[in-house]
């Protein structure tokens, strides 16, 4: 019998309608593989057995139908889930059970999305490599001492290691497409509004954005045609119709698209396996009849330093609503202590070392007497690195350039250097600060490990990134873990 884990998201929907297989063996079989490797992959927080069941059972019976029903899916948690624990990654918000739904997971339930559980995060997203959970740090199923890339990696994990065929992934500086890269999977950061942040707990309000995470760029499309949408709940939400973006999956054709090579996202700091390998694939882009040329964006390289003093500031605001007060862990609260004292002992022992870090350099950032030298400055710096997207509007249609600089890292290697951790977000931050649409799609492998490609397009237009992953997809191997460790 064929391994139902194995399958991507249309052969699993295909199974399911052909009568091969039922959506509860689907979920079954999925919950099982959970069972087998997850203590060694660490990729799940929770998994709601009892729910996707039921769902399941759902989809069997006829109530729900789509493109999607019955596929499972792993969501990462930092979306609300009704019932179902959502921690963030963090121990201030263990246990804390929401009384209701993220659009995103209701848009997923209504579509028949069977959902297994939430996926281990960084805490509060703040991270590259996963290892900033405070339920310990997921592993690359690539290479089990290897980092699955952050903040989503346990989502990148659940898909490279067959827990699931796709998943919900955030993206605030890279947290969808740098897992990806590093997993040789897809992930697609979608244009800033196009998905509902409703439900999303919030690090940096102007940058966060849910995405889709896949195996394959069409499950990839599938999926992001299922969460995009307007939602008035959400008040940065853009009313505008979602882009055909499984269209341009179906029919990837780069011919006569003019595709940008950003000059200033390679050179040093580049190791040259990522350089070899985002090269061929540029070729084999132009092989396909895109006309590809170099694009200067010279304000790319202050994205970073103006990255890390918007996203602190606005965490330290977002972060401020976790008290010990309304929600989640409560410590000192024996009747002797002030509502102060109780609030700090909460916040002492509930955040981590990176996000206490973070908090105190927005908060820094944002007192008086420095927000114009710093959030000031850093705003004006995002407005430069925006006008850099719209002139290379004006002479190409993409821009591409390495997701992330590096393979995937062993674990601890940079956990004491934080800046050296931030640099992995270094080609995956402008396209936050602009608010465009970028993903990352598998370009073969470096010394054993994947490399991942980028691309990056105008705003509303995110069936450009379809068209060219798509055309890569093609033509280029698919990227296929080891799982050597299974046996």
């Amino acid at each position: 019998m064929t391994d139902l884990t194995r399958l991507t998201a249309v052969e699993t929907r295909e199974a399911i309608t052909s009568g091969q297989a039922s959506a509860v063996e689907v979920a079954q079989a999925h919950l099982d593989r959970i069972a087998a490797v997850d203590d060694r992959v660490h990729a799940f927080l929770h998994v709601d057995a009892e729910g996707a069941l039921a769902q399941a059972k759902r989809v069997d019976a006829g109530e729900v139908t789509g493109p999607l029903a019955g596929v499972p899916l792993a969501l990462k948690d930092v979306m609300t889930m009704a019932g179902v624990p959502t921690t963030c990654g963090s121990r201030i918000l263990e246990g804390w059970r929401p009384p209701y739904d993220a659009t995103v997971t209701a848009r997923l339930k209504a579509a028949g999305v069977v959902i297994l559980g939430k996926t281990n995060m960084d805490e509060f997203a703040m991270g590259s490599s996963t290892e900033h959970s405070a339920y310990g740090p997921t592993h690359n199923p690539w290479d089990l001492d290897r980092i699955p890339g952050g903040s989503g990696g346990g989502s990148s994990a659940a898909l490279a290691s067959y827990q699931a065929p796709l998943a919900i992934g955030t993206d605030t500086g890279g947290s969808i497409r740098q897992p990806a890269s590093v997993t040789g999977t897809v992930g697609v950061k979608p244009t800033y509004g196009a998905v509902s942040r409703y439900g999303l707990v919030a690090f940096s309000s102007s940058l966060d954005q849910a995405g889709p995470c896949a195996r394959t760029v069409l499950d990839a499309a599938l999926l992001h045609e299922v969460i995009a949408g307007h939602d008035p709940c959400d008040s940065t939400s853009i009313p505008a119709p979602v882009p055909p973006v499984v269209e341009a999956a179906r029919n990837a054709s780069v011919e006569g698209l003019r595709v940008g090579v950003v000059k200033e996202l390679q050179g040093d700091g580049y190791e040259p396996g990522v350089t070899a390998r985002f090269e061929e694939a540029v070729a084999l882009l132009q092989s396909q009849g895109a006309i590809v040329s170099e694009v200067s964006c010279p304000h790319f390289g202050y994205a970073l330093p103006a990255y890390y003093l918007i996203a602190p500031s606005e965490a330290s605001s977002n972060l401020a609503r976790f008290d010990g007060v309304r929600y989640g862990l409560r410590v000192g609260d024996d009747g002797d202590r002030s509502l102060e004292e109780v609030m700090a002992l909460t916040r002492a022992r509930g955040f981590g070392a990176e996000v206490k870090r973070r908090i105190i350099l927005g908060t820094y950032a944002l007192s008086s007497g420095y927000y114009d030298a710093y959030y000031g400055q850093a705003q004006k710096v995002r407005t430069l690195i925006s006008r850099d997207f719209q002139a290379a509007w004006s002479r190409v249609d993409v821009l591409v350039a390495p997701t992330c600089p590096t393979v995937a890292f062993p674990l601890g290697a940079k956990l004491e250097d934080p800046l050296a951790m931030y640099k992995q977000d270094i080609c995956s931050i402008p396209a936050n600060l602009y608010g465009g649409p970028a993903a990352s799609f598998p370009a073969g492998l470096s010394e054993g490990l994947p490399v991942g490609f980028q691309v990056m397009a105008p705003t509303l237009r995110d069936d450009l990134l379809y068209r060219v992953g798509g055309a890569l997809e093609k033509v280029l191997p698919p990227a296929i873990p080891p799982l050597s460790w299974e046996s």
